[in-house]
C-alpha cells in the first residue's frame, strides 16, 4: 500500500468512527412522545454513505465519474433495463422525459406544440409543468378516492385526435391501473411516461413500476425511498430514447462521449452537421435545445450506498403502512383508509387518509391537532392543480368534472411511513388520531 493509499484508508476509518460517535442510532436520544417531532419523511443512512461521500470528495472529481457509473449500473440491474440516466432532480427528470419526446428524429410520433397529454390534477406539479413548458396541452382526468390514481374509465373520453401521450404518477407509491393504461396507450399509439418518483420498489403483477412505459422517472430527494440529497433519474429500455434523453440532459449536444472521454464515435472531426463547416468538432455540435441537468459524483456516491439498503427500506415502508392501517381500522366511520390498486404491491411513500363526507371534524382541524402533537402531515401535494395560482390560466382540457380531485383537496392528508419511523412513533401517531376522533 502506498503512503497515499494508507492516508486515504486512515481518513475513511476516521469517517466511520465519526458516524458512530455522531450519527449512529445509539447516539440519538430515545423518542419521547409529545416532546420529539414525528416527521413525515427523512434520510436514513449509516457509515457507508459517509465513507462513499468522503471517498468521492478526496478524488475531487466533481462531475459524474466512477460512482455515477456504479450507481446507474445498480439501477439498471435493479430495473433490468438498458439505460438509467442520472439527473440533478426528479423534476428535471420529468422535464427531460417530456422534452425528449419532442425530438425531430422521432418523426411523426414526436410531440409538437398543441399536442395533448393526458394526466391528472391531483398530484405534484412537477408532472404537469413539463407539459406546459413544452407548449403541450394537458388533459385532466379525475382520480379515484382510495387509490388516488387516475380513473381509467375516463381514458377513452379524454382522447382526441391531438392526443399523443399519457403522463401520470403512481400516487404516493400506489401503482395506477397499468393494465388499463398500457392497453389504452398501445391501442392508440401513445407515448406512456411513468412518474415513478414516489414509487421506487412498487410492483404491479410482480413487475417493478418504472418499467411499463416508454420512459419513467425517479427522484432521490431526501423524502423519497432512497436519497442523494438532490438528484433523480430517467429510466428507459429504448436505446434511441436514451440517446435523446442524454442529449437534452447534456446541453443538447450531439456527442455522446462520457465525461473525460473524446472521439468515442471515431469521427470527431470528419462529419458535416447543419450548416457548420465540415469537420466541426463533434463535442460542440448541438442537435437539441437542451439543459445541464447532470448528477455529481458525490451525490452518486451516496446513492450507490443507498441502493444496498433499498430492499430493507421497502419492507419497512410496507410494515409501517400495515401498522397504521391496523391502528385506524376501527375508525371507518370517520376515515376512508387507503388501499392498494388491484394486482399491485406498493412500496408506499406515505399513508394517505381521507375524511368521510359526514365526518364531524374537518381536515384542517385534524391537521392542527396532529401538528400540536408534533406529528407532521401534508396535503396531497397541489390538491387540485388547476386551482393553484400558477396554473389557473394555462391552456388545458378537463374531461368530465374533477369532483374527487376537489374532494381530496378539502378532505385528505398524508403521514409518513418512511424507514426512520419506529413502531413507538407509529403507535403514537395512531393513538393521537384515535384520541382526536373520540372527542366526537
Amino acid at each position: 500500500m502506498t503512503s497515499q493509499e494508507q492516508l486515504k484508508a486512515e481518513i475513511l476509518a476516521k469517517v466511520e468512527e465519526y458516524y458512530r460517535q455522531v450519527h449512529a442510532p445509539a447516539q440519538r436520544a430515545p423518542f419521547v412522545p409529545g416532546k420529539n417531532r414525528v416527521n413525515y419523511a427523512g434520510r436514513v443512512f449509516d457509515q457507508e454513505e459517509l465513507v462513499n461521500l468522503v471517498d468521492s470528495s478526496l478524488d475531487f472529481w466533481l462531475t459524474a465519474g466512477r460512482y455515477a457509473e456504479d450507481f446507474s449500473g445498480k439501477l439498471e440491474d435493479y430495473y433490468n433495463v438498458s439505460d438509467v440516466i442520472l439527473t440533478n432532480s426528479g423534476s428535471s427528470s420529468n422535464l427531460l422525459a417530456v422534452s425528449a419526446l419532442t425530438a425531430e428524429s422521432l418523426g411523426s410520433r414526436r410531440l409538437a406544440p398543441g399536442d395533448e397529454v393526458i394526466t391528472v390534477a391531483a398530484g405534484f406539479p412537477a408532472t404537469v409543468a413539463p407539459v406546459v413548458q413544452n407548449r403541450l396541452i394537458p388533459v385532466f382526468v379525475d382520480v379515484e378516492i382510495g387509490t388516488y390514481n387516475i380513473d381509467v374509465s375516463k381514458l377513452e373520453e379524454a382522447r382526441s385526435p391531438k392526443t399523443k401521450a399519457v403522463f401520470i404518477a403512481h400516487t404516493l407509491g400506489n401503482p395506477f391501473n397499468l393494465d388499463a393504461v398500457c392497453a389504452f396507450a398501445e391501442k392508440h399509439g401513445l407515448w406512456l411516461i411513468e412518474d415513478n418518483c414516489d414509487a421506487l420498489g412498487s410492483r404491479y403483477r410482480g413487475k417493478l413500476t418504472g418499467t411499463f412505459g416508454h420512459i419513467a422517472t425517479g427522484s432521490f430527494y431526501p423524502a423519497h425511498h432512497i436519497t442523494t440529497g438532490e438528484g433523480g433519474c430517467v429510466i428507459t429500455d429504448d436505446p434511441e430514447l436514451a440517446r435523446i434523453i442524454r442529449s437534452f440532459r447534456d446541453w443538447g449536444r450531439d456527442c455522446y462521449c462520457e465525461g473525460g472521454e473524446s472521439n468515442t464515435c471515431g469521427c470527431r472531426f470528419t462529419k458535416q452537421y447543419g450548416t457548420l463547416p465540415k469537420g466541426y468538432d463533434h463535442k460542440y455540435v448541438y442537435s437539441h435545445i437542451g439543459y445541464n441537468m447532470k448528477m455529481t459524483d458525490m451525490q452518486a456516491a451516496i446513492g450507490a450506498a443507498q441502493m444496498e439498503k433499498l430492499q430493507a427500506f421497502t419492507e419497512r415502508r410496507k410494515e409501517n403502512f400495515r401498522l397504521i392501517t391496523e391502528g385506524l381500522r376501527d375508525l371507518d366511520q370517520f376515515f376512508i383508509l387507503p388501499h392498494a390498486t388491484e394486482h399491485s404491491d406498493p412500496s408506499w411513500f406515505a399513508y394517505i387518509l381521507t375524511l368521510r363526507e359526514n365526518a364531524p371534524f374537518s381536515r384542517v382541524e385534524l391537521a392542527q391537532h396532529l401538528d400540536e402533537n408534533l406529528i407532521e402531515t401534508r396535503g396531497l401535494f397541489a390538491g387540485n392543480l388547476l386551482r393553484q395560482p400558477g396554473y389557473m390560466m394555462i391552456e388545458h382540457r378537463v374531461v368530465g368534472g374533477l369532483e374527487n380531485t376537489d374532494y381530496i383537496m378539502n378532505h385528505t392528508l398524508f403521514m409518513g411511513v418512511f424507514p426512520g419511523l419506529t413502531q413507538a412513533k407509529i403507535n403514537y401517531v395512531t393513538e393521537k388520531i384515535r384520541d382526536f376522533a373520540k372527542r366526537f
